[in-house]
């Protein structure tokens, strides 16, 4: 994705609940006309970051601009963004047309162009001749398309989505994501997306934004985040990842040979540590194989604990002598061992990838600045 100018800028800010520091030293740009996700399991200011940018928190410091203008002093209806709610927060008593409607109504737009504009909103939610309807009469993926239409109706440069698929069924959620996608491309507003539904993220973000502890752990296009996560534990958030610790015994060129507490590996992705060194190697479920025999560099033997088949994939898992659960996908119908039988556990060593540990990283750090 070419990106365009910053639209929303986040520099050094911090917000603190008493306490509790809730978000730290945050600096984040997002682009004009991006899908940006934030994600991360609760309690890790994702939310807090988002209700900071529509104005409903104040930065404990730093500075946040909007189209390059501070937003800190500015109340939420004095900025060009709008947010729209997992609750969906329509007015029940208030048909779907005076709910799209509202906003314009407020700014006292002449009647002619509120119908125009809420008849062109409601077609491109895919709600047409749902004027008269009250919100009780809607089904859930109805209702936040509704609240969707009514926050774009004022044609915000910013469209806040805080978890506003949260409440639907599976079957539902997946069909609005691809919904959304489609809107934020044709429109081509910016989208800041809250979630903690690592495969909804995947799926519709042009990048993803990993948060945890009120830091952002990796900040990346999703294809990126899944193949080359950073640390560790953007490794065991994002989808299934075996993550162990190792350490490293040799390199040769690109080829790093390591030591776990169950055996050897090889490995050539992601940091290149010296040898000594203690880092994590992450290696993705599909990307891991099981052999009756031993592959050259690879010592890793395990029994296969159990199969389970979840339609077009089948799980199993492995355990290592020390209680270690090796997580492998495959496709139905390709080879596994029995459960019950024992098995060597392998990769490509370009499918894996090294994280440097930031304890290891910090103690470098102190002995470089000793020596220097």
């Amino acid at each position: 994705m070419s990106l365009n100018k910053p639209i929303v800028e986040i520099k050094k800010v911090n917000k603190k609940f008493g306490e509790t520091h809730v978000v730290h030293d945050m600096n984040l740009d997002i682009y004009e006309g991006e899908f940006l996700t934030l994600l991360g399991p609760s309690g890790c200011g994702k939310t807090t970051t988002l209700r900071m940018i529509g104005g409903f928190e104040s930065p404990s410091d730093g500075t946040i601009l909007i189209d390059g203008v501070p937003v800190e002093e500015k109340e939420p209806f004095e900025r060009d963004v709008n947010t729209v709610f997992q609750s969906y927060a329509l007015f029940p008593h208030m048909t779907i047309y005076d709910n799209v409607a509202y906003g314009l109504k407020v700014k006292k737009v002449k009647k002619a162009e509120i119908r125009s504009r809420v008849e062109e909103m409601l077609a491109l939610v895919q709600l047409s001749g749902y004027e008269k309807r009250y919100p009780s009469q809607l089904s859930g993926g109805q209702k936040q398309r509704v609240a969707i239409a009514r926050s774009l109706i004022n044609n915000p440069k910013v469209l806040l989505l805080d978890e506003p698929l949260g409440a639907l069924d599976l079957k539902l959620r997946k069909q609005m994501q691809v919904e959304l996608k489609r809107l934020q491309k044709k429109l081509g507003i910016t989208f800041v997306y809250v979630t903690h539904d690592q495969e909804e993220a995947l799926t519709m973000s042009d990048r993803i934004a990993v948060m945890y502890q009120g830091y952002i752990e990796q900040l990346d296009k999703p294809d990126v985040i899944y193949e080359k996560p950073v640390t560790k534990f953007v490794a065991d958030f994002i989808g299934e990842s075996n993550v162990l610790e190792a350490t490293v015994t040799s390199a040769d060129g690109e080829l790093l040979a390591l030591s776990t507490e169950t055996g050897e590996v090889l490995s050539s992705g992601g940091a290149a540590p010296s040898a000594g060194e203690v880092v994590y190697l992450s290696v993705r479920p599909e990307k891991t194989a099981l052999c009756a025999e031993p592959v050259p560099g690879f010592s890793l033997r395990g029994i296969v604990k159990d199969q389970i088949y979840v339609g077009s994939i089948v799980k199993c898992n492995v355990t290592l002598p020390n209680g270690f659960e090796v997580k492998v996908s495959k496709l139905a119908g390709q080879p596994l061992p029995p459960a019950g039988s024992a098995a060597y556990v392998s990769w490509a060593p370009a499918d894996s990838v090294i994280i440097r540990s930031r304890d290891q990283v910090i103690y470098t750090a102190i002995e470089n600045m000793k020596l220097g």
